[in-house]
């Protein structure tokens, strides 16, 4: 066995700044956590700098308003004093942000992509109620016992006055990738007429704390660039919606209708495509600032239930077992999703002469 005794570990070699440029070029969850099993010393930096909330703030720009984080249910995680040091509790705030931050990023990256939309909560106008609700985008059936299923707006004679269909997610917080919509075609007209609209637009955000004005009830953490009408609609990059509201804008109209002449958007079907984060994480929004509180629960998980034959993607991948396994090549054994959940959840003690 090779000598390892003039090996030196380069932290020790390289300027603080650096070494963090360095870390910082680590823009894959996988390889964070990698390095973070290297060494105490490694492991001690990559918390101290915070590079896995770091990471989470590039991967998704609207943590920026996280206020702080919070963990539920610490079974396993050892119990300190409130009373301390403040080096201390410092301490033990980097490591509790690098576990919830370092969980979150990884559990972002599931390989199961799935539809995300609970239900509708309203449309900006309806042509006839109920027969031609938003409801009715939520079935993916384009007929339903002989009727077709669809969603129509009042008819103008503006081609600019917009439409928006807005929705409840199914989980709080919930990263999304793709948005899928199916304009309506009326095979029962003349012509077979598609009741599109020209271009389109997504938000995502949170009901307001304070309900006072209910004009807009609305708080949107984002807002997408404007989009020429497409049925599927793959994210420039993923987004995290934020509380659990997703609205789509859908600007100027096409195409009139025989009968009165007016302008329709009709839509058939809706579909958000992503990574569901509840149980496991939640959000509670901090009054009309827009801050929020990030809260982790140790006892849930992120795991989407099995796929069906309809959803997309594998439940594993090959980069995924990659991922569990990351200490293979380190400690030259496999190691298993419960070992990894194992680093993640480990008990760290705080040496307050040295803590990292």
């Amino acid at each position: 066995m090779p000598r390892m005794d003039n090996c030196k570990d380069f932290l020790s070699w390289v300027d603080p700044d650096t070494s963090l440029n360095i870390f910082k070029c680590l823009d894959d969850p996988a390889d964070l956590a990698r390095v973070s099993c290297v060494s105490r010393s490694w492991r001690g930096f990559v918390v101290a700098n915070g590079l896995s909330k770091q990471l989470c703030l590039r991967m998704f720009p609207q943590l920026s308003r996280v206020a702080c984080v919070v963990e539920l249910n610490q079974d396993g995680v050892k119990e300190h004093s409130e009373v301390g040091s403040s080096q201390s509790n410092e301490c033990l705030a980097l490591w509790k942000d690098h576990r919830v931050y370092s969980y979150l990023a990884r559990s972002c990256l599931s390989p199961v992509a799935m539809d995300c939309i609970d239900k509708a909560i309203s449309a900006s106008s309806t042509d006839n109620f109920p027969q031609e609700s938003i409801v009715n985008t939520l079935e993916e059936r384009d007929n339903i016992a002989g009727r077709f299923s669809y969603w129509s707006s009042s008819g103008q004679s503006n081609p600019n006055v917009p439409e928006t269909l807005t929705y409840q997610l199914a989980s709080q917080i919930c990263v999304i990738t793709e948005i899928n919509i199916q304009p309506f075609q009326a095979h029962f007209q003349m012509g077979s007429p598609i009741y599109s609209a020209k271009s389109i637009r997504f938000k995502m955000g949170h009901l307001k704390a304070s309900l006072d004005d209910l004009t807009d009830a609305f708080v949107w953490t984002y807002t997408s660039p404007e989009f020429p009408m497409a049925q599927k609609f793959k994210l420039p990059e993923p987004v995290l919606c934020i509380g659990g509201i997703l609205q789509i804008e859908l600007l100027e109209r096409v195409q009139s209708q025989e009968m009165d002449g007016l302008l329709y958007i009709c839509i058939s079907h809706v579909q958000a495509l992503g990574i569901q984060l509840s149980p496991a994480f939640s959000v509670d929004i901090l009054g009309p600032s827009g801050m929020f509180v990030l809260k982790r629960d140790r006892m849930a998980n992120c795991q989407p239930p099995e796929p069906s034959e309809n959803e997309s993607g594998a439940a594993l991948t090959l980069a995924d077992r990659d991922f569990q396994q990351i200490v293979t090549i380190l400690r030259g054994h496999v190691m298993g999703v419960g070992a990894m959940d194992g680093w993640e959840e480990e008990e760290y003690e705080v040496d307050e002469d040295n803590a990292f």
